[in-house]
Parts: structure tokens; C-alpha cells; sequence
């Protein structure tokens, strides 16, 4: 078995794993080999050009905006054009797809060339992000809209709405502008709890309009738990709960 049969190979069971643990079924996984191979995979091992994940990277920018569009769309109502263009743009951002992808041990699966790999490639943010979106296309491709539908549901709005994109997104300013717009009223936090040792604090806020809490949050900052407790907040309102 040549070197590249044996990457092949390790990647097939890898992948299948995988997707078992992802609860995800797929039919061509030469699609997906595709997505995971970096062009030097493809360069070492001279396949054809267009063999590397670049195409796929492609099309899955357009399925994850044209999805997360409707997400935002529907779980912000209050949200004008702008700030809904500013969150997608948040949500989409490089950044924020490697979170996504480290949440699932994407880079694993990565297809590297040696001297890719030699250079830590595998831990290179623009490298993790092209692959999370070569994903997307290929999920797209082999199984539809209504399963990455699904898969973005269950593993990665979660991962959105955690504290890991709370800072990404903005919270605070959205509500601000959100009551601006309604009232004149004034927007405080105030941090209430600190708890756990120094290395690993857990801090609680509340927000509150003209000194009523309408918002509770938690997080490893103060700054988090704010943002936190805004979101919070905001949901409240969507809900029409105030």
C-alpha cells in the first residue's frame, strides 16, 4: 500500500467515525475526501489540479450565508437590515468557523501535505475555516439542504448562542439600539456573583432599564456575563415578554 493509499485509508475510517458520532449519513465519500484535501495533499501527491478542496470551499460559503441568513432573519425579528448583515457577517467570519470546527476536531481529518504539516498547517485558522466551509459544500452536495439544515441546527447555532460567540456578537450594543428606538430609557449592568477560584472565575450580571432587571447572565468575564445578560434580555423582548 503506497503512502497515499495509507492517508486515504486512515482518512476513511476517521470519517466514518466521524459522521457515526455526528449521527450523519453520506453516500460519496470521495466528495468528502475532497473537501479535507489541502491543495498541498493534492501538490505532493500530484492529483489532479482541481482535486483539492478549493471548489467545494466555494460553494459552501454560499450554503452557510444563504442558511445562516435565514437563522439570523428569523431568531432576531427586532433586527433591521444593518445590524442583521453585521451578525451574519459575525456569525460567518473566520474566526467564528473555527470555533465551529474545533467544536468538532475538524482538523484532524485535514488532508496536509508533509511540508504543510511540518509547518502547522493543521492548527492554521484560515486553513481550519476553508475546511469547515469545504465541509458544508460537500454535506450540501451529498445530502441536501434539509440535512445541513439539521446539522447546523443541532451543532452549530448551539454553538452561536454559547459564550464562545457571545463576543462575536454584540449583544450589548443590540439591545442599546433596540431601546433606543423603543424609549429613552437607560441601559446598566451590574455584576452580582463571583464564584469559583482566581484561574477559573464564573461571573453573574443583571442588566437592567431605569434600575429594573430584565436580563440575568453568566460567564469567565465580567464582560461575558454582560453580554450574557443582554442576551438575555433581547430574547425577552422578541418573546414580547416586556
Amino acid at each position: 500500500m503506497s503512502k497515499k493509499e495509507k492517508l486515504l485509508h486512515h482518512f476513511n475510517q476517521s470519517f466514518d467515525e466521524f459522521m457515526n458520532q455526528l449521527h450523519l449519513e453520506y453516500n460519496h465519500l470521495e466528495l468528502f475526501q475532497q473537501a479535507f484535501s489541502h491543495s498541498s495533499f493534492v501538490n505532493d501527491f500530484k492529483l489532479p489540479k482541481l482535486s483539492h478542496n478549493e471548489r467545494l470551499e466555494f460553494l459552501g460559503d454560499a450554503v452557510l450565508e444563504l442558511m445562516v441568513s435565514n437563522y439570523v432573519y428569523h431568531n432576531y425579528p427586532h433586527l433591521p437590515e444593518g445590524k442583521l448583515t453585521k451578525m451574519r457577517a459575525a456569525i460567518v467570519c473566520e474566526p467564528s468557523l473555527v470555533i465551529y470546527a474545533n467544536q468538532l476536531n475538524l482538523n484532524r481529518l485535514i488532508l496536509l501535505g508533509k511540508g504543510e504539516e511540518k509547518t502547522g498547517g493543521r492548527m492554521r485558522p484560515a486553513l481550519i475555516a476553508d475546511v469547515f466551509e469545504a465541509f458544508i459544500g460537500a454535506l450540501y452536495l451529498d445530502q441536501g439542504y434539509e440535512v445541513v439544515k439539521s446539522f447546523l441546527t443541532e451543532y452549530i447555532y448551539p454553538v452561536v448562542e454559547s459564550q464562545s460567540i457571545t463576543e462575536v456578537i454584540d449583544y450589548k450594543t443590540q439591545l442599546q439600539e433596540y431601546i433606543h428606538q423603543k424609549t429613552h430609557q437607560t441601559v446598566t449592568y451590574e455584576l452580582i456573583e463571583e464564584d469559583g477560584p482566581a484561574h477559573n472565575k464564573l461571573f453573574t450580571s443583571v442588566c437592567m432599564i431605569d434600575g429594573e432587571i430584565i436580563g440575568k447572565g453568566s460567564g469567565r468575564t465580567k464582560k461575558m456575563s454582560e453580554q450574557d445578560a443582554a442576551k438575555v434580555a433581547l430574547q425577552k423582548y422578541e418573546r414580547g415578554k416586556m
